[in-house]
């Protein structure tokens, strides 16, 4: 193993366990700076996941196995996701492979198993949540992977690694295909890390949440799991959009270090988007995602267009 591929190992299990929490907290940071307030500190969400860890769980009467597990399984379905989701276009497998539908499968079993909880416990609010959540799922998994489709086409394999070396330097930018699958991967983005306009992550009110809803039942350590679980999903999301869907070098080193700049701007957008956007209704999301679907089946056709 060479230097970079076990620099960019070390980075990619270290930043995505404990580096993941970081995103959130820049994005509420900035956001609330934007909109004239002090706002939290950028590492406030390891201060709460401290303390709920050092709470104990609640047990709802009449919940069962699958309530007590939903966290554990969604908590290892996203580590594993982390294990997947490489940093360069060098860099060791890690025993679980590199395939972006795999990837695509982890995270539909992370968000199933929460589902399932909600609807194991039968609580309103949670019912909600997890009705509203599954709807929008359906179009974000599509878009999610119709937009990886047009990263697999123009790198030529569904390898993850494969997939940034196949779109790094300038060549995969000059068809229209991969900057298509770009807006497509955004709008991804923006849904998969709950942020406005599909979803407000600083709402407070039961009838609004969606997936905050899917949590009112969990305190203590698996509520901690679960935020977790959220975090992570900010680190997947945007380290695939700035390694596969905006132009990078071809050096690994280069890559590798300048990953942490571009999460940071990425960070940044987020933040501008919740401070510019208001929540669209939810009936609205999923004709914005179906948008996001239909943009990355341009790239598809753009790119056999472009190969014929």
């Amino acid at each position: 193993m060479s230097g970079q591929a076990a620099a960019a190992t070390v980075a990619q299990v270290v930043g995505g366990v404990a580096l993941a929490p970081l995103l959130p907290g820049l994005v509420q940071h900035w956001k609330a700076r934007l909109q004239g307030r002090r706002g939290p500190s950028p590492l406030q969400p390891y201060r709460d996941l401290r303390r709920l860890w050092g709470k104990s769980a609640v047990e709802v009467d009449g919940a069962g196995f699958v309530y007590r597990l939903a966290p554990a399984v969604a908590a290892a379905s996203v580590a594993a996701a982390l294990l997947v989701v490489p940093l360069t276009s060098d860099v060791p497998d890690l025993g679980v492979g590199r395939d972006a539908l795999v990837l695509a499968g982890l995270l539909a079993l992370a968000r199933f198993a929460v589902a399932a909880s909600a609807w194991a416990v039968a609580n309103g609010f949670a019912l909600m949540g997890a009705s509203r959540d599954s709807t929008i799922a359906v179009f974000v998994e599509a878009a999610l992977v119709l937009a990886l489709a047009v990263g697999a086409l123009v790198s030529g394999t569904t390898d993850l690694v494969g997939m940034i070396g196949g779109t790094a330097g300038t060549g995969a930018w000059t068809d229209p295909a991969l900057a298509l699958g770009a807006v497509a991967f955004a709008l991804v983005v923006v849904a998969e890390t709950g942020r406005q306009p599909v979803d407000n992550p600083d709402t407070h009110l039961e009838l609004t949440m969606i997936h905050e809803g899917l949590l009112l039942e969990y305190a203590g350590r698996d509520l901690a799991l679960l935020q977790w679980v959220a975090a992570a999903r900010h680190w997947l999301v945007l380290v695939l959009a700035a390694q596969l869907f905006l132009p990078h070098p071809t050096d690994p080193w280069l890559q590798l270090a300048l990953l942490p700049f571009v999460l940071v701007l990425l960070c940044a957008a987020l933040a501008l988007t919740e401070t510019l956007v208001a929540k669209m209704r939810i009936l609205l999301a999923p004709r914005l995602l179906g948008v996001a679907a239909v943009v990355a089946l341009l790239g598809i056709v753009a790119w056999l267009v472009e190969a014929a």
